[in-house]
């Protein structure tokens, strides 16, 4: 590409970006302001999310037919409720999970969902054909251009349903229900007409099918809410939330500041570090959340405060891939390359490395999506969007600005990629370390801490949320600070040994947590005698959730099931990166001493175990392995490089040569997560106080514990196979 397209590239990029983010802003035309545009969960816009659990014993196929009539139901008659955006969906085997966006009474909304349904065939005259207890069977068929749906009634249905077949074809009854003819037989369900076709002859045999140009979809829904019927399971409420729109609102509003201020330091860092390739990374970065703010609003994916977070968290990973492209540019001038020639042997260098990186973190983003829950799967998609959108802008759009840079007489100079006059990188530490020989100190600082969180989480156990425990929380706007005992006092008549706490600015919020999971009745008789004492309505009640004891066993399941698949998962990648067991498995290590670290760190401090924590494990399971790639992507190529050289003196070459780095993208991710959670909510922090001990944790890991226990498993390699040498050596003289 010649020099005069790469400037016209260049402007075109910068234009875009500016426009990305005046628009983002302020939004032009018919298009809103991002802030707009987004769609947001319940916890920012508030509203109720019910998970109800079906009681059955069925399995297979006739668990996923009967779990899909009940969706459909339930659709139907969430539907009715005119609620705009909700949805109605099926999570795991054998739970439906119900979101009403904008509800704020969880009683009325749960009760209109879990209500018995009525699906009757009537006559134009209102008069009763059949209830949905006659109905065997609905299925869908084609002809090649449209389906139809087919019904297959019991005996009883099938006498019934002729003579009413009968009626409506001699047009005996007079119609009183609009757009319902005299010769139409309407099907309803919860009082709404489903389909009302023409009876075109008296229908016996207890079979029919009614025909018309439905698509599959629509046939398919149809066939599934008669086939249902009167709703086909009993449903019990496992799991509850109602959220207003109130805090979600300020939770965002601080979000979007707390962001600006973390990218607004990253900015600083990476100018002060990298020099004129760190505006270069701003400018990719820029783009960068522009581009992910508008690809999560043209995928109508939800945002929600998980996934504002994952958004930060990708701000830093998305550095990560620059810092090790500009240190690999770094280290090519400082081995004596001209500029132009280190800049393309810098990215040819460093693309494997961040191509690397980047999928191991994309492996643990699918395996989250595939296993955790709803709002799991939310953050998990919103870290898969971010991860190709970072790839992208390191690695075409950074490059595109460099060898420009490289390229012009002015800035192809050493001060302006990071390096002094002299030849020597502008860097955090200028010493070189033995990691190697020092390793068994640290794996006994890693033993210690881990024994020690490991003990105290068993003598009193991880302080585990109502995720995990099942249990209410109810926060409650008292408008003025109450003294907590009388809040106590309040509601002594139910026995329920709540923990209560001030919430909001000025204590004008309470937080009433209770370890017995309050069904939605229970939840309102509280909020009643609380209105009796101190004048609150259900309008007061900021948030609310219920979990059953199930759903926190599930978590725990889904949990380490999905770090286990991650692992292997990663583990064949490594090892087929790599060609070596030897670097898989001790990334692996490396992942589950990161895992227990975390875990060894809440058991120590005492920090509240839930549903946020597992999401933050999780996502760890992925980025902690990073530092890790990079590092062994280093001694891979330094074996090559320095054949004669042994392992302890390679590897610690690799880290050392990689050590300003890691501490770089650790520093970079850590500082943009510091706003957020100094900032931002609770549920936010719960969310990012693992993820910080995680990218600590992390970073030590790779530095001196995964490196090291390769080098042991290296040398117990070395050493069979000099045993095998010698003892082979040995029988020849003999």
């Amino acid at each position: 590409m010649n020099q005069t397209l790469k400037r016209v590239l260049a402007i075109l990029v910068l234009a875009v970006t500016v426009f990305a983010w005046y628009v983002s802003i302020f939004g032009i035309g018919s298009i809103n302001s991002a802030k707009d545009a987004l769609k947001y969960g319940l916890d920012i816009d508030g509203g109720v999310y019910v998970v109800m659990e079906a009681q059955t014993d069925l399995k297979g196929d006739e668990l996923r037919d009967l779990m899909e009539q009940t969706r459909a139901v339930i659709d139907n008659r969430v539907n009715q409720m005119g609620v705009a955006e909700s949805s109605v969906t099926i999570e795991g085997e054998k739970r439906i999970r119900v979101e009403i966006p904008g509800a704020e009474n969880a009683e009325e909304a749960i009760s209109a969902v879990g209500k018995t349904a009525q699906l009757q065939f009537l006559l134009a005259d209102g008069s009763v054909v059949l209830d949905g207890s006659h109905v065997k069977d609905a299925q869908i068929s084609t002809d090649g251009s449209y389906y139809k749906i087919l019904l297959e009634f019991d005996s009883e249905g099938a006498s019934l349903f002729e003579e009413g077949t009968r009626k409506a074809y001699n047009r005996e009854v007079t119609s009183v229900i609009d757009e319902v003819t005299s010769n139409q037989i309407a099907i309803v369900l919860d009082d709404e007409i489903i389909v009302h076709p023409d009876v075109k002859s008296v229908i016996s045999g207890g079979n029919c099918e009614i025909t018309g140009r439905y698509t599959k979809e629509e046939a398919s829904t149809t066939a599934a809410l008669i086939r249902g019927g009167a709703l086909p399971v009993d449903l019990v409420e496992v799991q509850t939330s109602v959220q207003s729109a109130t805090i979600g609102a300020d939770a965002l509003d601080k979000s979007i500041v707390a962001g600006a201020i973390g990218m607004l330091l990253v900015f600083i860092l990476m100018i002060a570090y990298f020099g004129m390739l760190g505006i270069v990374a701003d400018i990719a970065l820029m783009l960068y959340v522009a581009l992910f703010i508008w690809s999560m609003s043209a995928f109508n994916v939800v945002m929600t405060l998980p996934g504002i977070a994952a958004l930060i968290l990708s701000i830093g990973m998305a550095v990560d891939a620059n810092v090790i492209i500009f240190t690999r540019i770094k280290e090519e001038i400082c081995a004596g390359k001209s500029i132009r020639v280190a800049v393309n042997a810098g990215f040819k260098n460093a693309l494997k490395t961040v191509l690397d990186a980047q999928i191991t973190t994309l492996i643990a983003a699918v395996v989250l999506y595939e296993v955790g829950t709803t709002s799991v799967k939310g953050f998990a998609l919103t870290l898969m969007i971010g991860i190709v959108i970072s790839i992208f802008t390191a690695v075409i759009i950074t490059q595109l600005f460099i060898s420009l840079l490289a390229e012009s007489k002015k800035f192809a100079k050493n001060k302006y990629f990071g390096v002094k006059e002299d030849g020597t990188p502008k860097q955090f530490l200028h010493k070189s370390f033995s990691f190697i020989k020092n390793r068994k100190i640290f794996y006994i600082i890693s033993a210690v801490i881990i024994i020690l969180g490991m003990g105290m989480s068993l003598v009193r156990g991880l302080n585990y949320g109502i995720d995990f425990t099942g249990g209410t929380m109810i926060q409650v706007d008292m408008h003025k600070e109450v003294p907590i005992s009388e809040v106590e006092d309040a509601i002594d008549e139910f026995n329920l040994d709540p923990s209560i706490i001030y919430a909001g600015e000025n204590n004008t919020q309470v937080v009433i947590k209770t370890i017995e999971s309050l069904d939605n009745e229970k939840r309102a008789e509280v909020v009643d005698a609380l209105g009796e004492s101190f004048g609150v309505t259900e309008e007061d009640v900021l948030a609310s959730e219920q979990f059953g004891p199930s759903v926190g066993d599930e978590l725990k399941k889904n949990a380490v099931k999905a770090v286990v698949i991650a692992s292997i998962g990663m583990l064949i990648y490594i090892i087929f990166r790599f060609k070596s067991w030897k670097y898989g498995f001790s990334a692996v290590v490396g992942v589950a001493h990161d895992v227990l670290m975390v875990i060894a760190f809440y058991g120590i401090f005492g920090f509240t175990v839930n549903n946020p924590f597992i999401a933050a494990i999780l996502t760890l399971v992925g980025y902690s392995i990073n530092d890790t790639i990079v590092i062994f992507d280093r001694i891979r190529e330094n074996k090559q490089l320095y054949k004669k050289d042994g392992s302890e003196v390679n590897i610690d070459r690799s880290i050392n040569s990689t050590l300003n780095r890691t501490i770089m993208t650790s520093l970079t991710t850590l500082v943009v997560m510091i706003p957020l959670c100094i900032m931002v909510s609770a549920s936010i922090r719960e969310f990012i106080i693992p993820l910080m001990a995680g990218v600590i944790v992390g970073c030590y890991s790779s530095i001196f514990v995964c490196s090291p226990l390769y080098y042991d498993l290296c040398r117990s390699g070395e050493e069979s196979k000099y045993q095998k040498q010698t003892k082979s050596k040995g029988k020849k003289r003999k």
